[in-house]
This record gives C-alpha cells, structure tokens and sequence, in this order.
C-alpha cells in the first residue's frame, strides 16, 4: 500500500515531529511504502494535497490535530480528482476530534497505522459550508459566538494542551453576550437569542461531548443551541459538557438537520474545526458519506 502523509511537524507542541521517526519505523513493519511531506505554515496541507498527483497513491494520511484534518481534508476535495481516495489520521495534535469517533486517542501511532495497513474502510458524512466566497470542508464541528471567542483564545494558550480550552472558557465568561440568530433547518425557520451555536458531525470538540448522540455516516448534522443564560448558571453547567449530559438542561436545545441556514443580526466568526475562519451568513449541508476513511 502506497501512502501520501502529511505531517504537521508542530502539532502537539512538536509531538508530530518527534514522533515522525516511529513513524516511518512502524510504516516499514507493516508494509507500507510512505511519501512524506512536512507542512511548513498555516494552510500547506491544503496546498500540497490540493496540486498533488494522487493517482500513484491508495491513501492520505493526515499526521497532527484537528487543524491539520482540516486543512487536509479541504485538500482532498479541492484536489482535481476529488476525494477518490481514502484518508487516513495520526492523532497527534492538541485537539484530535475525530480521530476519537474512529476509536483512536492522541499519540496512538501504531494502532491508527494498522487501521491503515488493515486496509478496511467507511464511508463517513462531510461538512460543506459556504461563507461569502468560500467553501470549506468540515468532519468535526462547526461553531460561532461564545464559542468562537473560546477558540481565539485557546488558541494563544495550546502549550496547555486540551486545558486551554478549560482556560479559555472560564476568561471568556466575564464577557459572555448573546445575539439574534435565526436558522433554516430544512426550511423549518427558527429564530432565538443564542449565546452560542454549534453544528456536529462528529461527538466530540477537544474533550467536550458536544453531541453525545450525534453519528459521522447517519446524513445529518447535530446543532446545539444555547440560549441566553447568566455568567453563575454557565459556570455551573460548564462541567456537565465533558459527559455530554448539558443537552438535558432547558438553556440548551439541539436539532439535526441536512440543510442549515443561519443568518445573525450581527457578524460572527465561524470555527470550524477549531480554525478562526469565514463568518455568518453562512450555510452548511451534509455530504452524506462523501469520504472514504481508514477504520
């Protein structure tokens, strides 16, 4: 099996790179003849996957976090040939979301290359989401409002790993606001106050069960809606999203939907999979089982 990986030699405060040597020991016991490319600033992932021949190849495998998902997956549906390839994932960044949906936590190199070189495939479902004059592709979350601001600044904080999500949640609060959305979910016109929106594919964001019921190959998204709600009562809900039981308290609503449309009565900044990246309106749709990954 000949593999195109990617590596992200920064993910993990440098752990993608330290462990690139095992890698490509563990790639040589199981049979697997690796072409590797180390991204060199935001965005190359997208790049070098995006202009590359893929025709030689039987997969692509994306060594990092979630940025470096991202960045590939969007790769892999701008590339000419379309996402005709099976991709693969080396959870080795900060965040590694979906990595977890395919039953693999971070720094687990030998047991996600043997997800590869086992060969067995599924087909999962993609987020498409159109913003201005962007289309961008996404398999874990898409969020804005509060929880974009925790995103900037967990952002400056990664050298602490999953905790500066924690961090960046706890200092956000003391400038928690809501705004007006109003959403299309297959046409079904809803309109709140929210604090904070949330479109899943996949069930978890850094260590946060954000959809606990949500499903990657079922051709639906899982939107979380939190309401208005005080600075007290978020800090006393904030624990319950590790287990996922915040869905059941009356600030919270979830939907799913195929089709979403959302509108704000003012600009806010997208985070899909974690990237600060495009802004309301938007509109996102899912690309029912428009992936083929190793697992």
């Amino acid at each position: 099996m000949k593999l195109l990986l990617v590596a992200n030699p920064c993910a993990g405060h440098g752990r993608a790179g330290r462990l690139l040597a095992e890698v490509g020991a563990t790639c040589r016991e199981l049979g697997l003849d690796v072409d590797t490319r180390l991204t060199e600033h935001p965005g190359h992932a997208t790049e070098i996957i995006e202009s590359e021949n893929l025709a030689p190849f039987d997969g692509v495998v994306a060594t990092g976090g979630d940025g470096t998902v991202f960045e590939a997956v969007n790769g892999l549906f701008r590339n000419p040939a379309g996402p005709a390839i099976a991709f693969g994932v080396l959870p080795m960044g900060t965040g590694n979301s979906f990595s977890r949906d395919l039953g693999l936590e971070r720094g687990q190199v030998r047991e996600a290359l043997e997800l590869v070189a086992g060969g067995a495939t599924r087909k999962v479902d993609v987020g498409q989401c159109l913003t201005g004059d962007r289309v961008l592709y996404y398999l874990n979350i898409l969020g804005l409002g509060f929880v974009s601001d925790v995103t900037a600044t967990a952002a400056k904080l990664k050298i602490l790993g999953n905790a500066s999500y924690t961090i960046g949640v706890i200092y956000r609060t003391a400038f928690l606001g809501t705004f007006g959305i109003r959403l299309e979910l297959d046409g079904a016109v809803i309109e709140r106050e929210a604090t904070f929106l949330e479109i899943s594919n996949s069930r978890y964001t850094a260590d946060f069960l954000m959809a606990p019921e949500a499903k990657i190959d079922d051709g639906l998204l899982d939107i979380t809606l939190l309401g208005k709600i005080s600075r007290r009562r978020l800090l006393r809900l904030f624990p319950t999203v590790f287990k996922g039981t915040h869905v059941q308290y009356p600030e919270v609503q979830t939907f799913t939907a195929r089709s979403i449309k959302v509108t704000s009565d003012q600009p806010k900044i997208l985070t899909p999979d974690g990237e600060l990246v495009g802004s309301t309106p938007f509109e996102v749709r899912c690309l029912h089982r428009a992936l083929e990954v190793f697992g």
